[in-house]
């Protein structure tokens, strides 16, 4: 049986939890992979901080990158988060020979291109499933079982914490800080939530995805979003009026055609009324759920736990007995990760919308609100109007169009001297 000794940089609520997971599984793996796996050096900021799993004082230290250059370890476990120091001390790892696991979405989203060469040049496996969608494995099947697929598109929610908060403010009527405060109070969102809430980690998760589906390095930068701040209670009911309800997406497509043979990517994060048939729209509380849709297989559904410290420290537990018998074999698997992708512009993406308008009670307001849409190439598929004697609120629910036309017509709508107030617009997901 081989020894594989670990190192672990950070141990925060997941690396407890995976230390913890670690001792819990260790007999069953050694059992069914033939690995002993070994937790041998710790590195954290404080040493003598209670923590809730027993492990021999003299594991720790408060320098990463001994644990990193030790001879004893043979395999790094990342969980110290952020860019700086994580990329460094990532690099050193491998390009000391040492497989990396990790579930540092930000670091691979940002600085995956990098890295997965410098895994490729020492031969060692860089592995990062818990950065995506926590506990669902999805990564591995992208990039091993549908290697020779055509992906068209991969879309879905990747979110937990915004996907709990959205549940709750749907099902419960909790205003957006309300929700927050839940979300926050039950350990699925930090203190500071506003990676979650304003979509910044969700553009990481689908930043990856796009990577390994399109076989073309798509980074977070270049992934547009916009977070769930800003969603009112009026805003729900109204999409359930229409029997739709909203959800967090993130969303990257590839579409044929120039600028490279591969066709150019679209990748978005956006809140999107969603119809309640649709198989998303059940996904509650903070789970998550991948569509994968490919030429061959069809559309693949991934679900499963995406937030939670437990789901995460599973998903890392599986990458570090995977790398481990890469390591034993004295083989790896490669991240195949093409060259930079061809982006296309967000302003051409197309999208049916909601859009809700106040305006004046006045004869001809709607005729002259519908006119301006027409004029920039947006057709009307649904009004709905109410109010009162002075003020009307109308909804619209367009067909689809350019995101270009519709900023057009929006920004000659505010200029219209009979709407008051133009509220959230909110892209429809078929």
């Amino acid at each position: 049986m081989r020894n594989i000794r670990i190192g672990l940089l950070g141990c925060g609520t997941v690396g407890e939890e995976f230390a913890g997971l670690l001792l819990e599984r260790r007999s069953a793996i050694e059992d069914v992979a033939g690995i002993s796996l070994e937790l041998v050096r710790v590195a954290v900021r404080d040493p003598g901080k209670p923590r809730s799993v027993a492990l021999d004082p003299a594991v720790f230290t408060t320098n990463a990158y001994d644990v990193v250059k030790a001879e004893d370890v043979d395999l790094v476990v990342e969980l110290i988060g952020g860019t700086s120091p994580a990329g460094e001390l990532v690099t050193a790892a491998l390009n000391a020979g040492k497989p990396v696991v990790t579930a540092n979405k930000e670091l691979v989203a940002s600085a995956g291109p990098d890295l997965f060469a410098a895994a490729d040049r020492a031969g060692v496996d860089l592995f990062f499933e818990a950065a995506a969608v926590a506990a669902v494995p999805l990564l591995r099947p992208v990039r091993e079982s549908l290697l020779a697929e055509d992906v068209t598109r991969v879309a879905g929610i990747v979110n937990g914490t915004t996907n709990y908060m959205l549940t709750r403010m749907t099902a419960d009527g909790l205003g957006f800080e309300e929700a927050l405060a839940k979300a926050q109070e039950l350990g699925y969102a930090e203190p500071d939530a506003s990676a979650d809430v304003e979509g910044a980690d969700a553009a990481s998760k689908i930043a990856i995805l796009a990577s390994l589906a399109f076989n073309r390095s798509v980074m977070a930068d270049d992934v547009s979003r916009e977070g769930i701040t800003g969603l009112l209670a009026e805003d729900f009911e109204l999409a359930a009026r229409f029997g739709f309800d909203i959800k967090l997406l993130a969303v990257a497509e590839r579409f044929t055609g120039p600028p490279d043979a591969r066709g150019t990517i679209g990748a978005q994060v956006f809140p999107a009324l969603i119809s309640r048939d649709h198989p998303l729209a059940s996904v509650r509380e903070s789970f998550n759920a991948v569509f994968v849709t490919t030429s061959a297989a069809g559309e693949l559904m991934f679900y499963g736990h995406g937030a939670g410290p437990r789901p995460s420290a599973s998903a890392i537990l599986g990458d570090v007995v995977g790398a481990a018998e890469h390591l034993a074999r004295g083989t790896h698997r490669r991240v195949p990760v093409g060259r930079p992708a061809a982006l296309r512009p967000t302003r051409d993406l197309v999208h049916s919308y909601y859009i809700r308008a106040d305006v004046d009670e006045a004869p001809g307001v709607l005729s002259e609100v519908t006119g301006v849409f027409g004029r920039h190439g947006v057709s009307i598929r649904t009004v709905d109007q109410h109010g009162s004697e002075s003020q009307a609120r109308i909804v619209f629910l367009t067909f689809p169009a350019p995101e270009h036309a519709l900023h057009d017509a929006l920004e000659e709508l505010h200029d219209l001297d009979h709407v008051r107030a133009v509220g959230r617009v909110l892209r429809i997901y078929t």
